[in-house]
């Protein structure tokens, strides 16, 4: 084999050998019910769930309350529904109940904030981390995440959605892991799924809150741009009609 085709072949594991490695350890992600998103109901729903279970470890410093007007709600309702601090005003920021030195005793790592989590890992990934956690007793937190292995965050919402067991179960040479339901939580399976749609829905709208409000003014430039295309063609029409 001469020089030229050896650096061939090493050109070729180079990129070939890296691809092999992400695919084999490619995680399946569910689908995310996309058709949801402009559903104030469920973004009002996510959003009591985030107050509720999220906010006590992450913050979201880069959203105030007053956002969830977009969302369908009046101030009295985000200080009857959410979980408004009662030093906190209706444009205080979402911070977390938690302190970030008290954080990293308890879980090892400061818990990130959540504002653009849903830009930074995407919808469907969430909706599946949601959903994967199950019962590790060699971890520290007692919990584990098929999405998300050797996660530091314990599951918060196991009251919600019950206990799960990892079972690993070997077909044809292959491992195949598979999350069974050890004790049952407080919603049924459909009912937890709905849930956690909810509230990825609602992380998706916190990554980008003014989308619904930017859409509307981007329709209503369109069709100033239109209008005015229409006047200045009129214009340009009676000027240049005594020239041609």
């Amino acid at each position: 084999m001469n020089a030229i085709n050896k650096l061939r072949v090493l050109v070729l594991l180079w990129i070939v050998v890296p691809t092999l490695a992400i695919a084999n350890t490619e995680i399946h992600l569910d689908k995310f019910p996309v058709t949801l998103e402009k559903d104030n109901a469920s973004l009002q729903r996510g959003a009591k769930l985030f107050t509720d279970k999220c906010l006590a470890c992450h913050s979201a410093t880069y959203m105030r309350y007053s956002r969830l007007h977009d969302i369908g709600m009046n101030d009295a309702q985000v200080k009857k529904e959410i979980a408004v601090p009662e030093d906190g005003q209706i444009y205080s920021k979402m911070q977390s109940a938690m302190d970030a030195n008290s954080a990293k005793l308890a879980y090892g790592v400061v818990p990130p904030d959540l504002s653009v989590i849903a830009r930074a890992r995407g919808a469907d990934w969430l909706y599946t981390y949601l959903r994967t956690f199950y019962v590790d007793a060699s971890r520290a937190s007692g919990w584990n995440n098929t999405t998300f292995p050797n996660v530091g965050m314990p599951f918060v919402m196991s009251d919600l959605q019950g206990e799960q067991v990892l079972e690993v179960e070997k077909h044809e040479g292959h491992e195949v892991k598979k999350l069974v339901m050890k004790t049952p939580g407080s919603m049924t399976p459909a009912q937890y799924d709905s849930a956690m749609v909810d509230l990825t829905n609602y992380l998706v709208f916190m990554g980008d809150p003014g989308e619904k409000n930017r859409h509307q003014y981007g329709y209503i430039v369109l069709g100033f741009l239109l209008l005015l295309l229409a006047l200045v063609y009129a214009l340009k029409q009676e000027i240049w009609k005594d020239i041609k």
